[in-house]
């Protein structure tokens, strides 16, 4: 059984894009709370070692470094941590880029993602890292947005995940965040919930065959 979005998701066209020359691919899995990215994103790259390098999600990285996680900061430590994860995340996908630069690039969240968890608006965070959305949404191929299991009301907050604290309210709020934040990315795909987690990874890995992300 899976959720709406997966059923309402349009036909699409698939854009181009063209990146530099020898620059790995990347596709980014990214979603609320609870869309199963982490699980999906090891699976993928266990399954299909020879064309997927896995980037770990930089945000668990950096809260399990410090011990804490983001309702637990204060102001001034949400951004301190948002900008420690921006660049964990790209020290992450250049050091990957030059290790295995005949691999895609299979990213668990991208730094689009960071821009949901700055306390002043997604504008100011542009601002503070002297960049912007444009440029940031340059960086990806293909974006694969996987709704999260609250929408089917099966989410389980930090039980699978300590540094998680959304309640499913807020996981389906992010989702929205998420969504508005991908937005204008011109190859931007939606896989819907799944009761079943193994039937939404074979549902990630028919969309990357349609893709033509997979051989």
């Amino acid at each position: 059984m899976r959720s709406a979005l997966a059923e309402a998701s349009p036909s699409v066209t698939f854009a181009p894009v063209t990146r530099p020359l020898h620059r790995p691919q990347k596709i980014v899995l990214t979603g609320g709370p609870g869309a199963g990215k982490t699980t999906i994103t090891a699976e993928l790259a266990k399954r299909f070692p020879d064309q997927f390098a896995l980037v770990p999600e930089a945000a668990t990285a950096v809260y399990l470094s410090l011990g804490t996680r983001w309702d637990k900061l204060t102001l001034d430590g949400r951004r301190d941590v948002q900008r420690a994860i921006y660049r964990h995340q790209i020290i992450q996908e250049d050091t990957l880029a030059a290790a295995k630069p005949n691999h895609t690039a299979l990213l668990d969240r991208g730094t689009i993602d960071g821009a949901a968890y700055w306390p002043d608006g997604a504008e100011a965070y542009w601002d503070d890292l002297g960049t912007t959305l444009e440029n940031q949404l340059a960086r990806y191929d293909i974006v694969i947005l996987l709704e999260t299991a609250a929408a089917l009301g099966i989410y389980d907050g930090d039980a699978s995940n300590t540094i998680r604290f959304e309640d499913a309210a807020g996981a389906v709020q992010s989702q929205k965040t998420l969504l508005r934040l991908w937005g204008a990315h011109p190859r931007l795909h939606h896989v819907g919930a799944y009761v079943a987690l193994e039937d939404k990874i074979e549902a990630v890995v028919q969309m990357l065959r349609d893709l033509n992300a997979l051989r």
